[in-house]
């Protein structure tokens, strides 16, 4: 037997080898590794989802489960304890979905809104300051648009009842900071009625005793008593502040009605608006003659000044000086209303034969202008270029001046004369005696004007004879049928107690109305909506 084989066999070694161990089993099954492929998730993200898997047919069971957990209790303060834990988890667990809910909501319009940021807030900036506000309140998206200074760029915060403060103007003023291009303020009694013939815009005014509100100008005092719903003499303090900053482009400033305002806070305002080229003063207790100061020294620019006296006819402060400082400073003035002032006609002449570019005109219910400084006009002279002219309500306007401005209108001076009014309530004053008014003037033939100016609107509205009325009319006593009346192309040519301004702010029912005057505090009270 060949025993080779056998003596090179391998030694097998004694030790036996190691056996492979089973791998353990994981405490955690297949399901449970894919819905948490994070090992370092918050457990109680995990204990969420785990609750939040359960089936909605699973109320029972909570139920069994919590009485089991309460069976196990052996006190019953343990028990209680249980439950007011439960009841706090409930209510912590109900205000943090109301929450999510009220932010996915709030992220509704950012998701399915079709317009870019950009484009939103190009759209905001068209809208009125109200708008913006009620946008911004909607979703967070709106919000963070209608946060943009753009959006604030004309604000507009006229009211019917007071509501505004200087807090909310400030606030509004920082959002458009170096963007304000246009600002309104104050009491309105109510929006703007397109007028006949006039691209001007009309203006607003509390100077009527109510208004269809129901908010009733005699009932401001005790309104007032909200000292925080009140504007005060430093609500355009923000137009100052950053060196200027808000005020430095601003274009148009329209206030109406603010009783507090002073000549002192309305000077410093405008200082900061060297590029104003609108301004609008209803109803302010603020002198012409230091207004008129004002925009000559702030206001190169301006070309648009719209001015009506909050004490009719007894404002006469302006001095010859001022007209030609104005004249001087402001050369681009086109648009001048300076409604409700004493003024003189050799005042009126410089301010409308200095202005060259004029083409607005409007001294209605001025009481010492006789219509002297029409003599001249329309030529080389000054008031080429006038569109319109009104004079309406003016006490001592004679017949004998209009009568010679009609002629010059006949002769081919004014040719560029669109409107013109001469109205007035008390009929115009005769020559050599102004308390014998002329009722019925015969200064025209109406015809003939038409024929030779189709173009021209001319308002002659005088009350008839007998029916002088020495107490104010409102709106109501005008409203019947005009007894003379020619229309031509849409322009009207009446003798007749029933007119209505153009361009006016609500005054021309009562020339002689003068705002009550409330005392002012000598502190600013800001207050807050």
């Amino acid at each position: 037997m060949d025993t080779s084989f056998l003596l090179h066999r391998p030694t097998v070694s004694a030790t036996p080898k190691p056996k492979l161990k089973r791998p353990c089993c994981s405490p955690f099954t297949d399901t449970t590794r894919i819905s948490d492929p994070n090992p370092n998730s918050n457990p109680l993200d995990v204990l969420m989802e785990s609750f939040f898997g359960l089936p909605d047919s699973s109320a029972i069971a909570l139920d069994l489960s919590l009485d089991r957990i309460l069976e196990s209790r052996t006190y019953d303060s343990d028990k209680n304890d249980v439950i007011q834990r439960a009841l706090r988890l409930g209510s912590a667990l109900t205000e943090a979905a109301k929450r999510s809910a009220r932010r996915l909501a709030s992220m509704h319009n950012g998701v399915v809104w079709a317009l870019p940021s950009d484009l939103t807030i190009k759209v905001f900036s068209l809208l009125d300051t109200q708008s913006v506000c009620h946008a911004a309140a909607t979703c967070s998206f709106f919000r963070k648009c209608a946060s943009d200074p753009l959006c604030y760029s004309n604000i507009d915060l006229t009211t019917i009842v007071p509501k505004v403060n200087n807090m909310v103007v400030s606030t509004m003023i920082q959002r458009a900071g170096k963007d304000l291009r246009s600002l309104k303020l104050g009491l309105v009694s109510c929006p703007p009625v397109p007028s006949l013939g006039l691209s001007q815009p009309l203006v607003y005014s509390m100077r009527n005793s109510s208004d269809t509100s129901g908010f009733s100008w005699n009932d401001k005092r005790s309104r007032q008593g909200k000292e925080s719903l009140i504007l005060s003499r430093s609500c355009l303090a923000p137009l100052i502040a950053d060196g200027g900053a808000p005020g430095a482009l601003l274009r148009q400033l329209h206030l109406y009605n603010i009783e507090r305002m002073d000549n002192t806070a309305f000077g410093a305002a405008l200082s900061a608006c060297p590029s104003l080229l609108d301004l609008e003063i209803v109803g302010l207790h603020v002198e012409l003659r230091q207004t008129l100061e004002s925009v000559s020294r702030s206001c190169p620019l301006i070309e648009r000044l719209y001015f009506e006296s909050s004490k009719t006819g007894r404002d006469d402060s302006l001095k010859l000086p001022t007209c030609n400082d104005l004249v001087t400073s402001c050369p681009n003035l086109s648009s001048l209303a300076l409604r409700g002032f004493k003024l003189h006609d050799v005042k009126v002449r410089i301010l409308v034969k200095g202005f060259r570019n004029l083409k607005y005109v409007d001294f209605s219910a001025s009481y010492s202008i006789t219509g002297d400084f029409l003599r001249n006009l329309g030529g080389s002279s000054g008031g080429s270029l006038l569109e319109v002219l009104i004079l309406r309500d003016c006490m001592h306007l004679r017949e004998a001046e209009v009568s010679r401005l009609v002629s010059a209108i006949r002769a081919g001076r004014f040719r560029h004369l669109r409107h013109l009014d001469v109205s007035n309530r008390e009929g115009l004053a005769c020559d050599g005696d102004w308390y014998r008014r002329c009722l019925t003037p015969s200064f025209v033939s109406l015809g003939e004007l038409l024929e030779e100016r189709p173009n021209l609107c001319v308002l002659a509205d005088f009350p008839a004879e007998g029916s002088f009325v020495e107490e104010p009319m409102s709106s109501s006593d005008f409203s019947s049928p005009s007894s003379t009346s020619h229309t031509s192309d849409g322009y009207l040519f009446s003798s007749e107690s029933s007119y209505n301004s153009d361009q006016s702010s609500g005054n021309d029912d009562n020339p002689s109305f003068v705002h009550p005057n409330h005392e002012e505090s000598s502190a600013d009270e800001v207050g807050y909506i």
